[in-house]
């Protein structure tokens, strides 16, 4: 983003790389992480436009440098991804799991894989249960009840794996 915008990226990576860092402090203090580590990186000689991009990332001072709406706005997407916080963690493993479970409840299937952080569902079926003709109504019935009855960023493709073996061995 900041090469984009005709600025440093190295800078812009520093300041990435070092913006939390007040949460392991080294001493006591009352101090919110992001000023906390204003405080430590201006005094380790911290170039400005880092030391502010630290200290501004959650809005606690003044953004003085165009570093520093980089580096909130890539806290934020980060913060955002599934699994970057326990709560949202412990939701995204209970939706996985709900996604899971829904398609397991139809008749013929035997397991169920959500997977691409949930954005992706494998179904296999038993091949002499479900036909090829069932297998393309199955996908389409998650898809609706998933649809109709789940919250879900974006959306979720489901693919119905139906195999058929046939194995003999020469002796």
């Amino acid at each position: 983003m900041a090469s984009e915008l005709g600025l440093n990226p190295k800078i812009a990576k520093r300041a990435g790389l070092l913006h939390d860092i007040g949460k392991v402090p080294d001493e006591e203090t009352e101090l919110s992480h992001a000023i906390y580590g204003f405080k430590l990186a201006e005094r380790y000689k911290e170039k400005p436009e880092v030391c502010n991009a630290i200290g501004a990332h959650h809005d606690e001072m003044e953004m003085t440098s165009l570093i520093s709406p980089i580096v909130q706005v890539c806290d934020a997407i980060s913060g955002a991804r599934p699994g970057a916080r326990r709560e949202i963690a412990e939701s995204y493993i209970k939706r996985l799991k709900n996604l899971e479970e829904l398609a397991l409840s139809y008749p013929g299937v035997l397991k169920t894989y959500a997977i691409q952080a949930g954005r992706e569902l494998r179904v296999i079926v038993g091949a002499d249960k479900v036909t090829d003709k069932d297998a393309e109504g199955l996908s389409f019935n998650i898809a609706k009840k998933i649809q109709d009855e789940m919250t879900y960023p974006g959306q979720v493709k489901i693919t119905v794996i139906r195999e058929t073996r046939a194995v003999h061995y020469a002796k």
